[in-house]
């Protein structure tokens, strides 16, 4: 009688870890359909080098590198602003210039081809210039900085996850804003006696006068643009999530418990 009762408790705690063991492959089973990449993935050799990123993180990652550059030269570059002044092509960014006139002998106005930033801050022709030259840089040090730990995890398991690539999505939007800002305040500088001088006299604040913009203010604009809007909707599937592979790597190691107590229970 008492050999039949433990037969009878081993047959019910078989059938029980049983169940317990098709809830597992279910739920791993759930995982493997709505995302394949989820489950655990085979240990690899020592010294092979996995990245953070899925393959559209991959492309946000390159995309991230080329805005970053690409404004970040734009706005060292002084070539934002071309006119001419004494016969003489001259060109302007936010703080810097190429070719401005000195005094030579006999008080004559001549022509020094060279370029290079004004000798200090306040020298910069305008408030609104200042403004934009200081936004600006901001925006573009922003940008390098997402792009550079981008990069990064293209190379480090782990650095960038699913909510991470998403801040730093919210952080390019927001450098791509400022440098947006400053593209939009630079038109307000044009009333300065400096720039009149370059510009025929009859620019003002939107009005270029004979003077046109150079190439160096679209591609900054550009990349702003590109940085907002393709860059932070990428970001929202650049990270890999690891929290779905902890959870199957966990059912797994459950599930071979189960096997191996379940084993232990019909063994005679």
């Amino acid at each position: 009688m008492l050999s039949r009762s433990k037969g009878q408790v081993v047959h019910k705690r078989a059938l029980g870890l049983a169940s317990q063991m098709k809830l597992a492959y279910l739920l791993t089973f759930c995982i493997w359909c709505y995302d394949p990449t989820h489950l655990p993935i085979p240990a690899e050799k020592p010294g092979t080098m996995r990245s953070s990123l899925t393959l559209v993180g991959t492309l946000w990652a390159f995309l991230s590198l080329a805005t970053a550059v690409a404004s970040s030269t734009s706005y060292f570059l002084p070539y934002w602003l071309f006119g001419s002044q004494l016969g003489k092509p001259v060109s302007f960014s936010t703080f810097r210039r190429c070719n401005y006139p000195v005094r030579g002998e006999g008080h004559s106005l001549i022509m020094v081809e060279e370029c290079g930033r004004y000798a200090s801050f306040s020298a910069i022709p305008s408030l609104a210039w200042q403004m934009c030259t200081v936004v600006t840089g901001a925006g573009c040090a922003l940008l390098l900085l997402v792009a550079l730990a981008a990069v990064l995890g293209c190379c480090m398991e782990g650095l960038i996850s699913r909510m991470m690539g998403r801040c730093m999505g919210a952080a390019q939007f927001v450098g791509g804003l400022l440098i947006s800002s400053g593209c939009a305040l630079y038109p307000l500088g044009w009333n300065s006696p400096e720039i009149m001088q370059t510009c025929g006299n009859v620019s003002n604040q939107f009005q270029l006068g004979t003077c046109r913009l150079g190439w160096a203010y679209y591609c900054a604009g550009g990349a702003a643009a590109a940085a907002m809007l393709i860059c932070t909707w990428l970001s929202c599937f650049a990270g890999r999530n690891p929290k779905p592979v902890m959870l199957a790597e966990s059912i797994m190691r459950n599930t071979n418990s189960y096997a191996m107590e379940l084993d232990h229970c019909l063994k005679p």
